[in-house]
Formats: structure tokens, sequence, C-alpha cells
């Protein structure tokens, strides 16, 4: 219903004081109805409805719109590790190295043996923040769970071996 505020301002002044009550009242901390509010209602449903936006947004180059509609999927779906890891390397993308670092630490722990969280954690802390001990860790773990030897990192870790005595 639509309300002609011009021909009925009482109503409409009535009804936005009652409505700004009722927020008020409703939110009050500690209340049944802020928990629900805090906490996201899983939805694969929409997650991937939310993932598939984000792609979409990436492929045209809008990063930040990407990222914004990744975050809300993650949010409904946190086990979806092909998402985690699109918003992690997005994130990664933006310089936001510490956020993208939390996020796959989040996902490993979610999804302990997907080795390309592994390997993304693995090279954000290495290459931008310069975690040398828990990069070690990380290409440790995804060579452990990788089916193809990737020579690569078996010299990274070398490296880092080295570096780290």
């Amino acid at each position: 219903m639509v309300l002609d505020c011009t021909r009925n301002a009482g109503i409409c002044l009535m009804l936005l004081a009652v409505a700004a009550l009722s927020g008020c009242a409703a939110t009050h901390k500690g209340s049944s109805y802020d928990k629900a509010q805090t906490q996201p209602v899983p939805s694969p449903e929409q997650a991937e409805v939310l993932a598939r936006e984000g792609r979409r947004a990436y492929e045209q180059g809008e990063v930040e719109s990407a990222i914004q509609s990744w975050q809300s999927a993650v949010e409904l779906n946190p086990a979806d590790v092909v998402t985690v890891n699109n918003l992690a390397l997005a994130l990664k993308d933006a310089n936001r190295f510490s956020e993208a670092v939390t996020l796959l630490e989040k996902g490993v722990n979610a999804s302990p043996e997907t080795a390309e969280l592994h390997y993304n954690l693995a090279v954000i802390s290495e290459l931008y923040l310069l975690q040398l001990d828990k990069a070690l860790a990380h290409y440790q773990r995804y060579q452990q769970l990788s089916v193809t030897e990737d020579k690569a990192v078996a010299g990274w870790i070398v490296d880092l071996e080295r570096r780290l005595q």
C-alpha cells in the first residue's frame, strides 16, 4: 500500500514514529530479534546466486562488486571452498592481504583437505605478509594433498627451510 503523504501528513508522521519506535524496541541488545539479525541463516541456494553474481562482476572488471557478492555468499555458505578461494584471490588483488589470509585460514579450517586453499594461503603469507613459517607449513600441506608433484613448490619449500634456519 502506498500512502500519499501530501494528503495524509498526520498519518504518515504517526506511521514513521511507530516504525522508528518499533525499530528501537526490536534491536535492544540481547533480544532474540537482535541475535537473529546478526547471524546469517545458512542458504546454499542464495549463496550460489551471489557467487555467480560475483563471478560475473569479476569477469567484467568490477572487483569491488565481486568482493561484496562473494563476501555475502561466504557468509551464507562458508563451506563453498571455490567461492572462499575466489574471494581470497580478489582480496589479494585489491591489496587486502590480511583479510585474504584470514579468509583462507577459515577456509582451511572448514576444509583442511583442499590443496588450493593451502597453496594460496602459503603464497600470500610468503610474498605479501612475509610470514615464512606459515608459508612453509602450508606449502608442505599443499604438497601432501596435491595429486601431482609440483617441482616449483618443492623448490620453494627448500628455499624457505634454508631461509628459516
